[in-house]
């Protein structure tokens, strides 16, 4: 990965449509998919029930298996050849945002022209940083204006606590109450694995947001909450994602802590594509 990030292209620019392209290296599982004419992912998500010293770089995921490492060279490579026309594979990529009225884990308008997709993990130090620093910016400058939804999918997979936070996570938002949650659990900056994030712990910030903490200890305990949880999981890994945060906006892929004006210059090219697609 680059030591600075490169800002998005002008919308409809060629050199938008070549950044979008060579971007999605993590997204070559779903083009093969597509070409394939599977509809693995698309179940996927209909079950889905829904830092470091740098800002440029996601966390480090466990290394999948060799084989697996292979197949997704070997994937990216021949995408360009497996037959899928550019269009097809956006109109594919934006069918991953759920788009479900009353969704708890997502903030803002159900048709807002632009949706980005989260993949998280409550343990990881990045997606803390943008939880603090980023999001609220984002909400306020577009969320509120109704440009922008954004959607969470979880993604825990830094250790026990993260599985852990996920389902507290899917028990808070039970209570409505996810994105209070979210940004609590946050604040805390837990280093990973250090017992901070440990199921009595998480009742307690839930009890501390004024939530019902029996009944928030069931849910983390209940079965549904864990399989929507594994499909959120089990849906990043079959796109490619190997690390934290990584983000889609709109058909544009954005992975790791980026400073704000990575994800601005984005979401306003994202609107800018809707808005030329709507005309």
């Amino acid at each position: 990965m680059s030591d600075s990030p490169t800002p998005p292209a002008p919308a409809g620019s060629e050199a938008a449509r070549a950044m979008r392209s060579s971007g999605r290296g993590w997204l070559a599982p779903l083009v093969v998919l597509l070409a394939a004419g599977a509809l693995v992912v698309a179940a996927l998500v209909g079950t889905g029930g829904s830092a470091g010293d740098t800002d440029d770089t996601a966390a480090p995921a466990a290394s999948p298996s060799e084989d697996a490492d292979a197949g997704a060279a070997d994937d990216q490579e021949a995408a360009p050849d497996d037959g899928t026309d550019e269009q097809s594979v956006d109109e594919a990529i934006a069918a991953l945002a759920h788009r479900d009225e009353g969704d708890p884990y997502a903030l803002g308008d159900v048709d807002a022209p632009v949706v980005m997709i989260e993949w998280s993990d409550f343990q990881c130090p990045f997606c803390g940083r943008f939880a603090r620093e980023t999001k609220p910016e984002l909400v306020e400058q577009y969320v509120e204006d109704g440009v922008l939804r954004i959607e969470w999918r979880d993604f825990p997979y830094l250790g026990e606590e993260s599985r852990t936070a996920a389902l507290a996570g899917r028990a808070a938002a039970e209570q409505e109450a996810f994105w209070e949650f979210h940004d609590a659990v946050f604040a805390l900056e837990a280093s990973p694995n250090s017992g901070q994030l440990d199921a009595d712990r998480l009742v307690e910030v839930a009890e501390e947001l004024g939530l019902d903490g029996e009944a928030f200890a069931a849910a983390m305990d209940d079965p549904a909450n864990a399989e929507a949880v594994d499909a959120d999981f089990t849906e990043g890994q079959m796109l490619g994602i190997t690390g934290t945060p990584t983000f889609l906006v709109g058909t544009q892929p954005v992975v790791g802590a980026q400073p704000l004006e990575v994800f601005q210059q984005a979401i306003e090219a994202a609107a800018a594509e809707a808005a030329d697609a709507g005309e």
